[in-house]
């Protein structure tokens, strides 16, 4: 009864509302090297979420199963022009980003199984670690001059591995996302994920910081999920968002339709939630960005000692 209590409210309170615009591109990498904890259902599902909500969003699928771009019901078999020439023959993001058909002002650039060799051929390329910032950068002033909406949000996918994908990732991005799978293994990860988080703010971008924490698969019914989630509340308390994701039959549905949850069944319990998450993700980078001159030297500082 409560968790019907709660969607109504959600529906209520978010059905056709619109979020606030950042000031600039925020760039938001969603990883965690433990596989099986939502990264790319949470990406595509607050990809949609935000995109409804009247922003320009962009999706980079940087996993070489291609599931985010299964998701987002766009192209993506061997041969389509996807990320992997974009990081390894230098072919322009414009060539190859694909419109989702479902979620207008939702784009996607694709991963093709061509991914899967990218790790090794990328050992051997000059500036391997930056070649999708320098690819993003390129294409998202490439919109600009053509007179194009500028992009509000881009999320990154990450394969469940810290190679060089993953570092691509790492250094395109500005912010973080960790979703954290309410079970105790989720929390072993999470400090060796901090260490790689560190290890490349020290070398090769110091502007990454972790920014968002979401907790996935929550089951309200069970006590490790509660202390799972109330541990991580304790150590981050002002990263983890105050929404939960559940466990959902339609979540997990969805990718099978080609589509996302936000679009396979807008009402249910899983996609009010990622919409409430997108919700608070937007507000807070509202209100982040929004830092007035009295208050900007602040807030600067405030980041550095968070980085």
């Amino acid at each position: 009864m409560a968790e019907l209590q709660q969607d109504a409210r959600r529906r209520i309170e978010l059905r056709g509302r619109r979020f606030p615009r950042p000031a600039e591109t925020r760039i938001v990498t969603v990883a965690n090297q433990k596989g099986g904890v939502g990264k790319t259902t949470t990406t595509v599902n607050l990809a949609a979420a935000l995109a409804q909500s009247g922003l320009n969003v962009l999706v980079l699928d940087n996993d070489p199963q291609g599931n985010a771009s299964t998701a987002l019901g766009v192209e993506h078999r061997a041969g389509t022009p996807s990320i992997y020439e974009v990081l390894v023959e230098g072919a322009p993001i414009a060539e190859a980003v694909q419109e989702s058909p479902d979620v207008p002002n939702l784009w996607c650039l694709p991963a093709t199984i061509d991914l899967s060799g990218a790790e090794i051929e990328l050992v051997s390329m000059v500036a391997r670690e930056t070649r999708l910032r320098s690819a993003l950068d390129t294409y998202l002033q490439w919109r600009i001059d053509n007179g194009l909406e500028r992009i509000d949000y881009v999320l990154v996918d990450c394969p469940p591995s810290l190679g060089l994908l993953t570092v691509n990732a790492f250094v395109v991005a500005r912010e973080v996302l960790i979703p954290i799978q309410c079970e105790y293994y989720a929390l072993e990860g999470l400090s060796q994920l901090l260490k790689t988080i560190q290890l490349i703010q020290a070398h090769l971008n110091r502007d990454l910081h972790v920014s968002t924490i979401l907790l996935t698969m929550y089951d309200a019914r069970t006590n490790l999920a509660q202390q799972v989630a109330s541990e991580v509340r304790e150590h981050f308390p002002e990263r983890t968002l105050r929404t939960t994701v559940p466990r959902s039959v339609r979540i997990s549905e969805a990718p099978s339709y080609g589509q996302t949850v936000m679009t396979y069944d807008a009402g249910s319990s899983g996609a009010l939630a990622y919409l409430e998450a997108a919700r608070e993700i937007a507000e807070r980078g509202a209100a982040t960005t929004d830092v007035t001159p009295s208050n900007s030297a602040t807030a600067e500082s405030g980041a550095e000692e968070d980085r």
